[in-house]
């Protein structure tokens, strides 16, 4: 650290060429007002380049970039398929927030927690696999019928299965279960 000023730090990459780490990316666990809260100057830190701007003859640093959060250790713990237990946040435009952890959110049709309408197509030859599956899927429901969904609301804790898991925009997509 060469200077700290109230919107970030300056940082000494190499004799004579500077960095700037904004106040808002020196740490993601807690939100920092004054960059000496955390910081001294003189001390040595680690920072990613996060922006160059070759007009402005600037460098744009991050600190909190290099430390892993929950988000990044949940997704490197999972795949796309497995399935999860999350608690619905909220519902709008027919996408639902989820909370899988402290910190770790994803996103889920909303749609997909309707119960799904049986369709027997009008000829239907037998294929004996499908019905196996069918009355298996009965028999463990304990009802003659399909499994009756509970309708999706706030608060509520479910399964979900991972659709989407996009590990360098760091965002998760579910499904229902």
């Amino acid at each position: 650290m060469t200077n700290l000023t109230k919107f970030g730090a300056f940082v000494q990459l190499s004799e004579g060429i500077e960095g700037m780490v904004h106040v808002s990316d020196i740490s993601a666990e807690k939100r920092i007002n004054q960059p000496q809260d955390v910081l001294r100057v003189g001390q040595v830190v680690k920072a990613q380049v996060l922006a160059i701007d070759l007009e402005k003859r600037q460098m744009r640093l991050g600190m909190k970039q290099l430390v892993p959060t929950g988000l990044d250790e949940y997704i490197a713990e999972h795949n796309e398929g497995d399935v999860v237990t999350g608690r619905l946040m909220d519902e709008s435009g027919g996408q639902a927030r989820v909370e899988l952890g402290e910190g770790i959110h994803a996103t889920c049709k909303a749609t997909a927690a309707a119960p799904a309408k049986s369709e027997a197509p009008k000829e239907a030859k037998a294929d004996l696999s499908s019905l196996s599956s069918m009355l298996q899927a009965r028999w463990k429901s304990g009802s003659g019928g399909p499994a009756k969904v509970e309708p999706a609301r706030a608060g509520q804790v479910r399964s979900f299965r991972i659709a989407k898991l996009d590990r360098g925009a760091k965002k998760i997509e579910l499904e229902f279960v």
